[in-house]
Protein backbone atom coordinates (compact mmCIF):
# COMPACT_ATOMS: atom_id res chain seq x y z
CA UNK A 1 0.00 0.00 0.00
CA UNK A 2 2.91 2.33 0.63
CA UNK A 3 3.97 2.10 -3.02
CA UNK A 4 0.45 3.07 -4.15
CA UNK A 5 0.42 6.02 -1.73
CA UNK A 6 3.79 7.22 -3.03
CA UNK A 7 2.66 6.94 -6.67
CA UNK A 8 -0.48 8.93 -5.84
CA UNK A 9 1.60 11.54 -4.00
CA UNK A 10 4.01 11.82 -6.93
CA UNK A 11 1.13 12.26 -9.39
CA UNK A 12 -0.48 14.78 -7.02
CA UNK A 13 2.71 16.85 -7.09
CA UNK A 14 2.78 16.70 -10.88
CA UNK A 15 -0.79 18.04 -10.90
CA UNK A 16 0.29 20.86 -8.58
CA UNK A 17 3.18 21.72 -10.89
CA UNK A 18 0.91 21.74 -13.95
CA UNK A 19 -1.68 23.93 -12.25
CA UNK A 20 0.67 26.47 -10.71
CA UNK A 21 3.05 26.45 -13.68
CA UNK A 22 0.13 27.03 -16.03
CA UNK A 23 -1.01 29.98 -13.95
CA UNK A 24 2.44 31.57 -13.89
CA UNK A 25 3.13 31.05 -17.60
CA UNK A 26 -0.27 32.39 -18.62
CA UNK A 27 0.02 35.39 -16.28
CA UNK A 28 3.42 36.35 -17.69
CA UNK A 29 2.83 35.56 -21.36
CA UNK A 30 -0.33 37.32 -22.36
CA UNK A 31 -4.09 37.46 -21.99
CA UNK A 32 -5.39 35.80 -18.86
CA UNK A 33 -7.12 32.61 -19.90
CA UNK A 34 -7.32 29.04 -18.72
CA UNK A 35 -4.79 26.86 -20.52
CA UNK A 36 -4.68 23.07 -20.84
CA UNK A 37 -2.02 22.49 -18.16
CA UNK A 38 -4.20 24.37 -15.67
CA UNK A 39 -7.22 22.22 -16.51
CA UNK A 40 -5.28 18.96 -16.36
CA UNK A 41 -3.52 20.04 -13.18
CA UNK A 42 -6.84 20.79 -11.48
CA UNK A 43 -8.26 17.41 -12.55
CA UNK A 44 -5.15 15.51 -11.46
CA UNK A 45 -5.06 17.34 -8.12
CA UNK A 46 -8.69 16.55 -7.38
CA UNK A 47 -8.56 12.88 -8.39
CA UNK A 48 -5.25 12.05 -6.72
CA UNK A 49 -6.20 14.07 -3.64
CA UNK A 50 -9.30 11.95 -3.21
CA UNK A 51 -7.13 8.85 -3.66
CA UNK A 52 -4.64 10.10 -1.08
CA UNK A 53 -7.40 10.66 1.46
CA UNK A 54 -8.09 6.92 1.53
CA UNK A 55 -6.62 5.16 4.56
CA UNK A 56 -3.38 3.89 2.99
CA UNK A 57 -1.04 4.47 5.92
CA UNK A 58 -0.37 2.59 9.09
CA UNK A 59 -2.47 3.04 12.22
CA UNK A 60 -2.33 6.54 13.70
CA UNK A 61 -0.66 8.24 10.72
CA UNK A 62 -3.82 9.47 9.01
CA UNK A 63 -4.36 13.22 8.51
CA UNK A 64 -7.23 14.77 10.41
CA UNK A 65 -10.67 14.71 8.77
CA UNK A 66 -10.89 18.50 9.14
CA UNK A 67 -7.69 18.97 7.13
CA UNK A 68 -8.95 16.62 4.43
CA UNK A 69 -12.29 18.44 4.28
CA UNK A 70 -10.60 21.85 3.93
CA UNK A 71 -8.31 20.56 1.18
CA UNK A 72 -11.23 18.95 -0.63
CA UNK A 73 -13.31 22.13 -0.55
CA UNK A 74 -10.40 24.20 -1.85
CA UNK A 75 -9.63 21.63 -4.59
CA UNK A 76 -13.28 21.61 -5.70
CA UNK A 77 -13.30 25.43 -5.76
CA UNK A 78 -10.17 25.45 -7.95
CA UNK A 79 -11.58 22.80 -10.27
CA UNK A 80 -14.89 24.65 -10.68
CA UNK A 81 -13.12 27.97 -11.30
CA UNK A 82 -10.90 26.38 -13.95
CA UNK A 83 -13.48 24.11 -15.60
CA UNK A 84 -16.24 26.64 -16.12
CA UNK A 85 -13.85 29.36 -17.33
CA UNK A 86 -11.82 27.22 -19.71
CA UNK A 87 -13.57 28.36 -22.90
CA UNK A 88 -13.49 32.09 -22.23
CA UNK A 89 -11.14 34.16 -24.35
CA UNK A 90 -10.17 36.33 -21.36
CA UNK A 91 -10.68 35.61 -17.66
CA UNK A 92 -11.11 38.35 -15.06
CA UNK A 93 -7.78 39.13 -13.38
CA UNK A 94 -9.19 38.60 -9.89
CA UNK A 95 -10.65 35.24 -10.89
CA UNK A 96 -7.36 34.19 -12.45
CA UNK A 97 -5.27 35.27 -9.46
CA UNK A 98 -7.72 33.51 -7.12
CA UNK A 99 -6.98 30.24 -8.90
CA UNK A 100 -3.25 30.69 -8.29
CA UNK A 101 -3.81 31.89 -4.73
CA UNK A 102 -6.09 28.99 -3.84
CA UNK A 103 -3.53 26.59 -5.31
CA UNK A 104 -0.88 28.03 -2.99
CA UNK A 105 -3.28 27.99 -0.02
CA UNK A 106 -4.06 24.32 -0.66
CA UNK A 107 -0.34 23.51 -0.71
CA UNK A 108 0.14 25.51 2.51
CA UNK A 109 -2.65 23.56 4.21
CA UNK A 110 -0.96 20.32 3.18
CA UNK A 111 2.43 21.39 4.51
CA UNK A 112 1.69 23.40 7.62
CA UNK A 113 -1.45 21.78 9.09
CA UNK A 114 -0.28 19.08 11.47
Amino acid sequence: MEALRLILLYTHLIGFALLLGGVVVQYVSGPLRINRPMLWGAVIQLVTGIGLSAPLRGEGEEPSPAKLAVKLVIAIMIFVMVFFSRKREVVNKGHFLAIGGLTLVNAAVAVFWR
